[in-house]
């Protein structure tokens, strides 16, 4: 699914275009520089694909719900 990943004073919030839906960020489970297994405040678990370091955001990218 298709997310919109945003940072402000260093806390991450995903958008999810589809279900009208924007969530803080609570943990993450890091592989590699940036990405992995990211848990939403509302308990959802989204993987992102591992990148070299953390992209310029907001960014829009792939994910999927666990």
């Amino acid at each position: 699914m298709k997310i919109i990943l945003s940072k402000s004073n260093d806390t991450y919030s995903v958008y999810v275009p589809k279900k009208d839906l924007e969530e803080s960020v609570v943990d993450i489970a890091p592989e590699g520089g940036f990405g992995g297994t990211f848990t939403l405040a509302n308990g959802w678990q989204l993987y992102i694909e591992p990148m070299d370091e953390e992209p310029r955001l907001p960014k829009t990218l792939d994910a999927k719900k666990l």
